[in-house]
């Protein structure tokens, strides 16, 4: 009975010291775990491993479609693209006056319009012209516009007689009208413009998907092949990575950036806009897109999707939204 009897007196001194013991061991184990999964990007959805591909160099939100990028330290990254404050990546969109889009193809100027946010101001600025601020929250009295972009229907908020006096004075062209999608608006469907995106893949003013990166090592390899070098500003992605091969983000399928998971879909098919100098609002034509052809044309197989497009950089949908920052790791997950 005393061996019992002690026992049970000295059991609640032993318990303490062993729950504390384990208690520690567990925060140590979890810590360790957490750090881990925040180093290596750990995903519970999708059991595999993580093979780091790159680094995150820039990132680039373009509030007004064909209108200066402005590059962001941190963005927040949602189902339909960046977004850093109040800047929404390609939410605001110029249009004639029947609602047809406006874009550089057609006005290369628009790229010498620099854009920014301040105190829930869209602001608008260009050399001659005085800064034009605007509300991000329109009045309910401006109109609903119904507009056309690449041939699909989407709406957009009219901004206003002052903004679109602006926009056509500066470029010196017939009348335009500046428009702003909202939360409540319908979005457009990625699959109707590419079909190998996914039914819940959605975009509001952006030619077909919510996210371009390009590599700076695709950039550098292009500008070894032209008599002048052009800027990653001619291609307007919206995350440029180092850290890589050129064009090793043509085979980026399921990539993670901080706690944003991304699906890789398609590469871009280039076009003219490429061409639009972006400190002189010039359009060339032809640079770099005829080098650009002369060695970054599609398989024969992918002509049904690209045609005769050049491809430089890759169009991601997203799959799990977060926040991304520069010198974020780029992992490509393996299932």
């Amino acid at each position: 009975m005393m061996g019992a009897q002690g026992l049970v007196l000295s059991a609640p001194r032993g318990w303490l010291w062993g729950a504390a013991a384990v208690a520690a061991l567990g925060v140590l184990l979890g810590a360790w775990r957490w750090t881990r999964g925040r180093a290596a990007g750990q995903r519970r959805r999708r059991p595999g491993r993580l093979q780091r591909v790159g680094t995150v160099s820039s990132l680039f939100v373009y509030p007004v479609k064909s209108c200066q990028g402005v590059a962001v330290q941190r963005a927040r990254v949602t189902p339909m693209g960046l977004q850093s404050g109040e800047m929404r990546d390609r939410f605001w969109l110029v249009v004639k006056e029947d609602g047809h889009m406006v874009t550089a193809r057609q006005e290369p100027r628009l790229v010498l319009i620099s854009t920014g946010c301040e105190n829930g101001y869209l602001t608008l600025s260009a050399q001659g012209m005085k800064k034009l601020c605007l509300p991000v929250k329109l009045p309910r009295k401006n109109p609903v516009q119904n507009c056309r972009v690449f041939g699909l229907d989407i709406q957009g908020r009219d901004c206003g007689d002052e903004v679109a006096q602006w926009i056509t004075t500066f470029l010196n062209s017939e009348p335009y009208r500046l428009v702003h999608f909202e939360p409540s608006m319908v979005p457009r469907k990625s699959k109707d413009i590419i079909n190998l995106f996914r039914t819940t893949d959605e975009v509001a003013y952006h030619d077909c998907s919510p996210v371009l990166i390009i590599s700076e090592a695709s950039l550098e390899d292009l500008n070894t092949r032209l008599e002048k070098k052009v800027k990653i500003q001619n291609f307007r992605p919206n995350i440029f990575v180092s850290d890589c091969s050129a064009f090793e983000e043509d085979n980026w399928e399921d990539i993670l950036i901080g706690d944003v998971e991304m699906k890789g879909t398609v590469c871009c098919g280039r076009c003219i806009l490429t061409t639009v100098n972006p400190d002189t609002g010039v359009l060339d034509r032809k640079e770099p897109l005829e080098t650009l052809k002369s060695y970054r044309l599609c398989d024969p197989s992918e002509r049904h999707i690209y045609k005769s497009s050049p491809l430089l950089g890759r169009l991601f949908a997203v799959d799990k939204t977060g926040t991304i920052q520069v010198g974020d790791p780029v992992y490509k997950m393996i299932e």
